[in-house]
């Protein structure tokens, strides 16, 4: 993917998202701006219709290759949990068969929500990338249709989110964003270009799943374990070629956060807010609240990625000091 979609791309996309789902609202939280000693925007994506933006870039993926698959088409992929979502929502609007991977012990809630959308549920490997590479050889073995977890299409709709972002407040000095597999950051990307904004972008990864955070300082692909206890969306252990190869271009920067500071954002977003966010859809919040020293007077926009948490994993978080 050397070359970002352009603004009539996107656009296009964003009419294919609406028409199954409206535009999220951004709100100026005063408690998240005490913390962070800024103005800070929340992107709410918590609030699409499979709590999570994951489900932007499945219909947009599932319109084109319903187009090139009239006759229906066969879909396997690997998530750990909101990109199965977003598959089993536009896989079902398009009468579409799809099996997807998850590793073992994953999320419970999770699991749950996409055997209810209809999807075939497969659990296999002990992390994401394991579940991927099976899911790879599935296809293979049956002639099916590999879905990834980048792809332009993908991009293409979750830009549709930073479209309405940037569109609502197009002066943001910075902008923080979550990194699983890329679709998230490298639409960042794509809509900042589109617009013509000059927001900064501040990736945000794991610092128990560095893989991108490593990849960026050295300037080239580095595969790094994963041991996040909370941040399972973001739980990367080899940088998608293409993602990086955009992030590395464009990216002004790229961070680590703990799962100690995501649990503190998770539980600031509850305490500030009453939103309720996953370990990966706090984890833009904590970039901004470990940067803060730099954030005075600024204007920040942090996207909440998604709050498909287990009950039992938020209720520890909740009541941890």
């Amino acid at each position: 993917m050397s070359m970002l979609p352009d603004v009539t791309s996107l656009r296009d996309a964003s009419e294919i998202v609406y028409q199954t789902m409206k535009p999220t609202p951004q709100y100026r939280w005063p408690l998240l701006g005490e913390a962070v000693g800024a103005e800070v925007w929340v992107k709410h994506e918590n609030h699409t219709p499979v709590g999570a933006f994951k489900m932007r870039g499945g219909l947009v993926y599932f319109r084109e290759l319903s187009a090139r698959h009239p006759k229906g088409v066969h879909v396997v992929s690997a998530t750990r949990g909101n990109h199965g979502q977003s598959i089993g929502v536009a896989a079902g609007r398009h009468g579409i068969k799809a099996t997807i991977f998850v590793p073992h012990g994953n999320s419970r809630e999770k699991n749950a929500a996409m055997r209810a959308l209809g999807v075939q549920l497969v659990e296999h490997g002990e992390d994401f990338q394991a579940a991927r590479e099976e899911a790879a050889r599935y296809a293979a073995r049956e002639g099916s249709h590999f879905m990834p977890s980048f792809h332009t299409d993908l991009v293409r709709g979750v830009a549709s989110y930073w479209l309405e972002f940037f569109d609502a407040l197009p002066n943001l000095d910075v902008v923080y964003v979550p990194i699983g597999q890329g679709s998230g950051i490298c639409a960042a990307v794509a809509a900042r270009q589109a617009r013509g904004v000059r927001t900064k972008i501040v990736g945000v990864t794991s610092a128990h799943a560095p893989a991108y955070a490593l990849s960026f300082a050295a300037r080239k692909s580095i595969e790094a374990p994963v041991s996040t206890q909370l941040a399972d969306g973001m739980a990367c252990r080899i940088p998608d070629a293409d993602s990086l190869e955009i992030v590395l271009k464009h990216v002004d920067d790229v961070i680590t956060v703990t799962d100690s500071e995501i649990a503190a954002s998770m539980r600031l977003y509850f305490t500030a807010t009453h939103n309720v966010a996953e370990g990966a859809g706090a984890a833009a919040l904590a970039g901004a609240l470990q940067q803060r020293a730099n954030l005075k007077g600024r204007r920040v926009g942090v996207v909440l990625s998604g709050g498909n948490v287990d009950a039992d994993v938020f209720a520890g978080v909740l009541t941890q000091p």
